[in-house]
């Protein structure tokens, strides 16, 4: 590889390389070691192409939930079976996974200019803006540029746009799918919420077990199927419609509540 050879972005693919490095190394201990990360599905990370594939996942923290992925598809592809041990895995990264992150979010500090340099597709929410409501128009350049990370490699992506669990997923993931037919796989994560503080930078509590959970591709006729008819096969795939609130334990559902009640209450202060 070239040394100053970039990705479309203009990235330069060896400084990408250290730095997916330096943070794996930084970050593993916190899926295997102080928490236990159990993983399901990495054959289904295998058997993928290097390019046009539409990871989509519910959400709990603005990175921990990243950067497990970005741990768990190169160690699959690397031979891991379900699972991450042995972070060597981390020397030949796969350099072409994306996510999809709020830019405003991506500029807060240096910290976050580095992840986003990683990899992140920085788009302008339509709907919040530094903690307040909009209702803006969709930025055609956010979309070309996640259909340019889907022609160059994989794009993780959080269609609810929020940490908070069981709220209707955004449209804007539907009309992408439409658009540049990827394969989508979903995600299903749990138990980040519990470990890490909500942007997911700092571990909360320690011996948790948290899940994350590679799932068959979606099946989508891209040209027949309505934005609703997609929106709501992801809603079911990611375990995120509103029939999964049924079966959802009670006391998980108050210790939401509660956290919910607390940063309503710090943000009030």
């Amino acid at each position: 590889m070239p040394l100053f050879k970039r990705n479309p972005f203009g990235h330069i693919l060896f400084v990408k390389k250290w730095l997916i490095r330096i943070l794996g190394i930084m970050t593993h201990q916190r899926y295997k070691g102080f928490n236990t990360l159990e993983i399901e599905g990495s054959e289904i990370v295998r058997d993928l192409p290097g390019q046009g594939v539409l990871f989509v996942s519910n959400h709990q923290t603005y990175f921990a939930d990243v950067v497990a992925m970005f741990h768990v598809f190169n160690a699959s592809l690397s031979g891991r079976a379900d699972t991450i041990k042995n972070v060597g895995y981390l020397w030949n990264p796969k350099l072409n996974i994306y996510y999809v992150a709020a830019a405003e979010t991506m500029r807060k500090s240096l910290l976050t200019k580095v992840l986003a340099y990683v990899g992140s597709i920085s788009i302008e929410r339509t709907w919040r803006a530094d903690g307040q409501n909009v209702n803006r128009q969709v930025k055609m350049s956010d979309i070309s540029n996640i259909g340019k990370a889907l022609q160059d490699g994989w794009v993780i992506t959080f269609p609810q746009g929020t940490t908070t669990p069981w709220k209707p997923l955004r449209k804007g993931t539907a009309h992408i799918i439409k658009k540049y037919k990827p394969i989508v796989v979903p995600v299903v994560i749990d138990g980040f919420r519990r470990s890490f503080d909500k942007k997911g930078l700092y571990v909360k509590k320690k011996g948790i077990l948290q899940s994350l959970v590679i799932k068959e591709p979606l099946e989508i006729d891209y040209d027949n199927d309505t934005v609703e008819a997609i929106i709501e096969k992801l809603e079911f795939a990611i375990e995120q419609h509103p029939s999964f609130l049924k079966v959802i334990p009670a006391e998980e559902l108050l210790a939401y509540e509660e956290e919910n009640k607390k940063r309503k209450w710090r943000q009030k202060a």
